[in-house]
């Protein structure tokens, strides 16, 4: 597996902590958010599982622009090659 030079920018991991402390923030967005983090200053592997929810979330109406965010980072960051 190819290493994961990308990283998650400091604006983001902020979006995401926030998310991640802010009880109102859907199951779905607390999980984007803590891969988001979880990527922050390692070379850690976006799951394809995530992948493919940030997908979804992308695709759909239904979803905030902060959770957008979150699941663009996420997948900006995956590997190609998976």
């Amino acid at each position: 597996m190819a290493k994961n030079t990308k990283q998650t920018s400091s604006p983001v991991a902020s979006l995401a902590a926030k998310t991640l402390n802010n009880d109102n923030s859907s199951k779905i967005a607390k999980k984007l958010a803590g891969s988001v983090l979880s990527q922050k200053s390692t070379s850690k592997q976006t799951s394809s599982y995530m992948e493919n929810k940030a997908s979804k979330v992308l695709q759909s109406k239904k979803y905030s622009n902060n959770t957008k965010t979150l699941a663009a980072s996420i997948l900006s960051q995956s590997n190609k090659k998976k």
